[in-house]
C-alpha cells in the first residue's frame, strides 16, 4: 500500500525512471518509487513535468493535487484505471436505499460533532471550551436519521466561535482559514483516491448532491476527518501568524496524512492507524456496506480520544423498504 505524500514547493523538473519519480531540483536528483506515493502536491509554479509523468501518476493511483494562484488546491488527477467489478460497483452505489444513505449520513454526522467536541476539549483554553465540547456531545446524541434538524450546521457554529478567537467565521481571509483550506483539499483529493480505486463514481453522494461538484461522496465521508485538520491547525499554530501560508506551513497540513488517529474499525489491536490509511478503511468499509449489506454502524470512522456513547439503531423491514 502506498504511503507517501510528495508536495514540491520550489521550482523543480519532474520525470519518470525505473519505476520511480525523479525530482531534479537545484543541481540534485532524488528518486522515489512510484508505488510508495499516494499523494504528489505541485505546489510552486516553475515545476515542470511531462506526459509519462501523468501517466505513471494515472497507472499507480496516485492523487496528482495543483495549487492555483490563491496557493490553495484547485485540481486532482485521479487513475481512471477501471475497478475489476466497477459497473457492479457502480449500480450498487447508485441503487442504495434512501434510509440506508439516510442512516448512513446519521453517523457520519454523529462522529463528526462527537470529533469537533473532542478537538474543543484537548484544546486547553480553559472552562469555556469545555463547557461548549458538553454541548456538542449532546448535539450528536440528538441527530436523527438523515439529520432533518441540520445538527451538524448547528454544531458547526458553535464549535468554530469556540475554537478560533476574535469573531471567526468561515469566510475571513486569515492564515487559520488558509490553513484549514489546505488540509482539507489533501486529505479530500486522498479520499477521492481511494473511492476510485474501490470503484465508485466520487459525484454521487449521500447527502451532498451538487451538481457542479464532481466529489459529493468524498466530502460526504470526509466530514468526521475535517476535525482532525483542525486539531492539527491548532496543535501547530495555538497563536495565529499574521501571514501568508509559507511552504513550511503547507508541509505541516500535508503532514495529517501521516499522523495517528483510532478508527471504529480496524484490524491492528488498538485501532490505530494513519490518517492516510484510515481514510482507505472508511471507503474499504463503505464498499462492504454498499456490495455486502453490511450494517451501518461498520462504516469506519476516525475516532478523537474516545469512543462516543451514541446510539446507532438498524433499520427494522418498514424503514429498509420506505424511500
Amino acid at each position: 500500500m502506498s504511503w507517501r505524500s510528495v508536495v514540491i514547493a520550489h521550482p523543480a523538473a519532474l520525470s519518470v525512471s525505473q519505476l520511480a519519480l525523479q525530482v531534479s531540483q537545484a543541481g540534485q536528483v532524488a528518486r522515489i518509487p512510484l508505488e510508495d506515493i499516494a499523494a504528489l502536491v505541485i505546489d510552486h509554479p516553475q515545476v515542470s513535468l511531462n506526459a509519462a509523468v501523468l501517466a505513471a501518476c494515472a497507472e499507480h493511483n496516485i492523487a496528482l493535487i495543483t495549487v492555483g494562484a490563491t496557493h490553495l488546491p484547485n485540481g486532482v488527477l485521479l487513475s481512471y484505471v477501471p475497478h475489476s467489478r466497477a459497473l457492479k460497483v457502480m449500480e450498487a452505489q447508485l441503487s442504495l436505499s434512501q434510509p440506508t444513505r439516510k442512516r448512513l449520513w446519521q453517523r457520519i454526522v454523529q462522529y463528526k460533532v462527537s470529533n469537533q467536541a473532542s478537538v474543543l476539549e484537548t484544546a486547553n483554553r480553559g472552562e469555556a471550551l469545555l463547557i461548549a465540547a458538553a454541548r456538542l456531545r449532546a448535539l450528536a446524541r440528538q441527530v436523527k436519521s438523515g439529520d432533518p434538524d441540520n445538527i451538524e450546521a448547528q454544531a458547526a457554529q458553535h464549535y468554530f466561535r469556540s475554537l478560533f478567537p476574535g469573531a471567526f467565521t468561515r469566510a475571513q481571509g486569515r492564515f487559520y482559514n488558509a490553513a484549514l483550506n489546505y488540509g482539507y483539499a489533501v486529505l479530500r483529493s486522498a479520499l477521492a483516491r481511494s473511492l476510485v480505486a474501490y470503484g465508485f463514481l466520487p459525484a454521487f453522494g449521500l447527502f451532498h448532491h451538487n451538481e457542479q461538484n464532481a466529489f459529493n461522496l468524498a466530502d460526504d465521508l470526509f466530514e468526521p476527518f475535517r476535525p482532525l485538520v483542525d486539531r492539527h491547525v491548532i496543535s501547530n499554530y495555538p497563536e495565529e501568524p499574521d501571514r501568508e501560508l509559507l511552504p513550511s506551513d503547507k508541509g505541516k497540513m500535508v503532514s495529517v496524512l501521516h499522523t495517528d488517529v483510532r478508527m471504529t474499525q480496524h484490524s491492528a489491536a488498538d485501532g490505530m492507524c494513519t490518517v492516510l490509511a484510515a481514510l482507505d478503511a472508511t471507503v474499504s468499509s463503505f464498499s462492504s456496506i454498499v456490495l455486502k449489506g453490511q450494517a451501518i454502524g461498520s462504516l469506519a470512522l476516525p475516532v478523537l480520544d474516545h469512543e462516543p456513547s451514541l446510539v446507532m439503531p438498524e433499520m427494522d423491514e418498514a424503514e429498509r423498504d420506505s424511500v
